[in-house]
C-alpha cells in the first residue's frame, strides 16, 4: 500500500512524519482482526463441548462438516472458558477438533471479524446475531418449523419483520385488567369455565380423551384477530391431522402453525415454544387480540429437562431439573394483555397428565402459574362424552370479575347440582336413594339428562356465548 504520494514529498520533516504515522493508523483500522472461531474438544450424547470461542448463553454456532454440510448449534451453559451447545438437529459428521464459528447469516460458516481490543464492539456484534425468527402479516396460513422454515410447500415467507426469541416482561402494573369476555365457541367453556380476553388457560388431560379436537373446536370458533397454534413434541402424523382434519382450511386462513414434533431435537421443541410465543407477541404488539394454543407445556418441560441434565444440572423433583420449573413461568407470562388499549394474548397451554394423575410435577407447577384448569375426563371420554369437560374438577379463576351476577347464579346452580349427582351416583345406580329424601338431589336427577346434553356439543357445531348464556338459563328455570 502506497502510504505517502510524490505532493507529500514537499512537505517538512515533521509534517512529512504526522502524515506518514496517519496513514498508517488508517491502514491498520481498515485490516480485518482475526477469525472469531473455537474447536470441538468432546461429544457426549446431544452435548457438544467447545473451546477457543468465547460467547454468551443463547448464542447461535455453526459447525462446519468434512462433506460441506454444516450443523447449528445453541449455547446452552458453560463451565469457565469451555462452552456446552446443543444442536439443532443431528450430530452426525462431527470429528474430532472440528471448527466452531458464531454463525453470520451475511457470510458463510459465520466469518464474522472481531477486534480481540474492542470488547465493546464484540459484544455488540455477538448479541446481534442471537437467534432472530421471521414474523408479520406473510406468516399468516403458513406452517413453519422452530427455525421459520416453510413446511407447507408454499414457497419463501419473504417475511419483512425479525423478532429475537425471548422478549423483556411486561410490567406487571401496566397490563390491562381481563374485563371483556372471549367467546371460544364451545358450550361448556363459554357458560361454566368463561374465559375473559388475556387469561392463560390450561386444558389439563391424558391421551386419547379428546384434546386435540377441543383446541381444534376453539381454535375456528374464537373470536380472535389472529391464532397461532405451537404444535410442541406431538406425533408428526398429528401435525398434518390437526391442520387438515381439526383446523381447517378456513381455520388456518388466520392462523400460524408451527411445528416441532417429537423427532426434533429437544433444543428445536424449545425454540418451537418460544417462536409461537415469539409470533403472538408481535400481533400483540399490533394491537390485536391473539388466540395461542400450545400442545403441549409437558413436551417443552421435557425437553428443558433432557438439555439440562445433558449439561450436568442435577434432577430434583422426579427426576426434573429446577430449571425447568424456572423456565415454566417465563414461557407462560408472555401470553396475557399488553397495555391499556392494547392487543392481547388469550393462551391455551395443554398439559399431558400421566396416568391422568393431575398431582403431576408439571401439572401442579403449571397449575399454580395459570389463570385457570379445563380437566378433560378419561371416564366421560370413554362414555362417549364430548367434549369430555369434568366440570367439577375445572375452574376460571377470573369468570366472576366478567360475567354479570344472573350467570354467575346460573353456573354455580347447574355445578352444584352436577356434582350433588355425581357424589350419589353409586346409590342412584342400585336403586338405594328414595325420592324426596333430599330435594337438591331430586332436582339434579330430574335434570341430569338435560345438563348432560348440554354440555356435549359435536365437532361442527358451534355454540355461541348468549346461546350457550341462554342454554344455560333454560335448564335452571325449567319446570319439574
Amino acid at each position: 500500500m502506497k502510504l505517502i504520494d510524490q505532493a507529500a514529498r514537499d512537505l517538512p520533516l515533521d509534517g512529512l512524519l504526522s502524515l506518514f504515522i496517519n496513514n498508517c493508523k488508517d491502514s491498520v483500522d481498515q485490516l480485518d482482526s482475526l477469525r472469531y472461531a473455537g474447536r470441538v474438544i468432546k461429544v457426549t450424547g446431544l452435548v457438544i463441548e467447545a473451546l477457543g470461542v468465547d460467547l454468551p448463553v443463547g448464542s447461535i454456532c455453526i459447525i462446519p462438516l468434512n462433506d460441506g454440510k454444516e450443523i447449528e448449534a445453541e449455547v446452552v451453559g458453560f463451565d469457565q472458558k469451555k462452552l456446552f451447545l446443543m444442536p439443532q438437529g443431528s450430530i452426525e459428521g462431527i470429528a474430532p477438533d472440528a471448527k466452531v464459528y458464531l454463525k453470520n447469516n451475511l457470510a458463510k460458516y459465520g466469518e464474522l471479524y472481531l477486534s480481540k481490543t474492542d470488547d465493546e464492539q464484540k459484544q455488540k456484534q455477538v448479541s446481534s446475531h442471537l437467534s432472530q425468527l421471521p414474523v408479520g402479516d406473510q406468516l399468516l396460513g403458513r406452517v413453519l418449523d422452530a427455525s421459520g422454515n416453510p413446511l407447507d410447500g408454499l414457497g419463501p415467507l419473504k417475511a419483512d419483520s425479525y423478532k429475537s426469541l425471548q422478549s423483556e416482561p411486561i410490567n406487571p402494573l401496566r397490563r390491562a385488567p381481563i374485563d371483556h369476555i372471549l367467546d371460544v365457541g364451545v358450550r361448556a367453556i363459554n357458560s361454566l369455565l368463561t374465559v375473559g380476553r388475556g387469561q392463560r388457560m390450561g386444558l389439563f388431560a391424558g391421551s386419547g380423551v379428546g384434546k386435540s379436537i377441543l383446541l381444534g373446536m376453539m381454535a375456528r370458533y374464537t373470536d380472535a384477530d389472529v391464532i397461532v397454534v405451537g404444535l410442541i413434541g406431538e406425533r408428526g402424523r398429528e401435525v398434518k391431522e390437526f391442520i387438515e382434519s381439526i383446523l381447517g382450511e378456513e381455520g388456518l386462513k388466520r392462523s400460524v402453525v408451527v411445528a416441532a414434533p417429537a423427532d426434533e431435537s429437544p433444543l428445536m421443541r424449545m425454540q418451537g415454544a418460544n417462536y409461537s410465543s415469539a409470533i403472538a407477541e408481535y400481533f400483540r404488539d399490533q394491537g390485536k387480540h391473539v388466540l395461542l394454543i400450545m400442545d403441549s407445556l409437558t413436551r417443552f418441560s421435557m425437553a428443558q429437562r433432557e438439555i439440562a441434565l445433558a449439561i450436568g444440572e442435577p434432577p430434583a423433583t422426579k427426576g426434573y431439573p429446577p430449571s425447568v420449573f424456572a423456565k415454566l413461568p417465563k414461557l407462560v407470562e408472555r401470553a396475557g394483555n399488553s397495555d391499556v388499549g392494547g392487543g392481547s394474548i388469550t393462551a391455551f397451554y395443554t398439559v399431558l397428565t400421566e396416568g391422568d394423575d393431575q398431582q403431576d410435577p408439571i401439572a401442579d407447577a403449571a397449575r399454580s402459574i395459570l389463570d385457570g384448569h379445563i380437566v378433560l375426563d378419561r371416564t366421560l371420554a370413554e362414555a362417549g362424552h364430548y367434549p369430555a369437560i369434568n366440570v367439577e374438577q375445572s375452574i376460571s379463576r377470573v369468570m366472576h370479575s366478567i360475567i354479570d351476577p344472573a350467570h354467575q347464579d346460573s353456573a354455580r346452580k347447574i355445578k352444584q347440582l352436577n356434582a350433588k349427582y355425581s357424589r350419589n351416583l353409586d346409590l342412584i345406580n342400585v336403586g338405594a336413594y328414595v325420592g324426596g329424601a333430599d330435594s337438591v338431589l331430586d332436582e339434579a336427577i330430574k335434570k341430569h339428562t338435560a345438563i348432560e346434553l348440554f354440555l356435549k356439543q359435536d365437532l361442527h357445531v358451534k355454540s355461541t356465548l348468549e346461546e350457550s348464556i341462554e342454554g344455560l338459563h333454560q335448564i335452571n328455570t325449567a319446570q319439574l
